[in-house]
């Protein structure tokens, strides 16, 4: 039997049927169990469905928004040859080894080498390189402080709060709503902790989608008469490391990542 560099590495080589065959809930959770040396891949009797599947899907021509996401990254990677990512790994919070910066993204480790081109046991989703490059060149290594803001109340939030409870809040409120023991195994997959008992909410979560960068999450659960809620936050150092704008972006690529997952291999 093959060996694995991650759960999601296992997950690529699943149908995302979640027919339980396995005697698990779902594909990503058996996949964390093979993963985790508990079940072997070989345990699911459609694995190699999972890949072929893969692979067609991949197939595809390039999408307009694919194609704006592939010119803006080759520009971001133009400005990554131009510094010292050494020089830069401190400021960022990462680590400089053998010519290329690592930065841990929700737990997992990504190198970036003197080129822009961006390494991981994970797959490279452009929603993280964006962010991720954008971070490398306009953090400035300010701590968190564990102060924590809306978007609509940072410097530069008035334009981007709107789209953000849109794009970002309600549809991560909805997936919680559904699937709220699906999001307990992501948090625990990605590096997610409890928030101080300050927050009076069912569920608070700090994620670290970047070093410097921490998000929190503040869910309340629907009671007789009343909605359940969800709000993200941001340290009040957050533009100091990144754009509004970039954390916009990496926000919706989160939940949009959320969303797959909980559509795929939900209840």
């Amino acid at each position: 039997m093959p060996s694995f560099s991650s759960h999601l590495e296992v997950l690529s080589l699943l149908p995302k049927t979640n027919c339980r065959e396995c005697r698990q809930a779902s594909c990503l959770a058996f996949a964390v169990a093979v993963f985790q040396g508990k079940k072997t891949v070989a345990d699911c009797p459609y694995w190699a469905e999972g890949k072929s599947a893969e692979s067609r899907e991949g197939a595809g021509a390039e999408s307009a928004p694919e194609k704006d996401q592939r010119e803006a990254l080759e520009k971001l990677q133009k400005r990554v040859r131009e510094i010292d990512l050494a020089r830069a790994a401190d400021r960022c919070g990462g680590l400089y080894h053998q010519g290329k910066l690592t930065l841990l993204c929700l737990g997992k480790p990504f190198s970036v080498d003197s080129a822009g081109v961006i390494y991981s046991d994970c797959h490279v989703n452009r929603w993280v390189a964006v962010p991720l490059l954008n971070y490398i060149l306009d953090c400035t290594g300010r701590e968190p402080r564990g102060e924590w803001l809306p978007l609509r109340e940072t410097r530069g939030g008035a334009d981007w709060w709107r789209l953000f409870e849109q794009r970002c809040e309600k549809p991560l409120k909805k997936v919680i709503d559904d699937y709220t023991e699906l999001l307990e195994l992501l948090v625990e997959i990605f590096a997610g902790e409890p928030a101080p008992d300050r927050f009076d909410s069912d569920i608070a979560i700090v994620l670290h989608p970047l070093p410097r960068l921490p998000l929190l999450l503040c869910y309340w659960k629907s009671e007789e008469g009343l909605e359940s809620s969800l709000h993200l936050f941001l340290d009040v150092t957050a533009e100091e490391n990144l754009r509004i704008e970039a954390v916009y972006a990496l926000a919706v690529g989160l939940v949009t990542m959320f969303e797959k997952i909980a559509q795929t291999h939900g209840k």
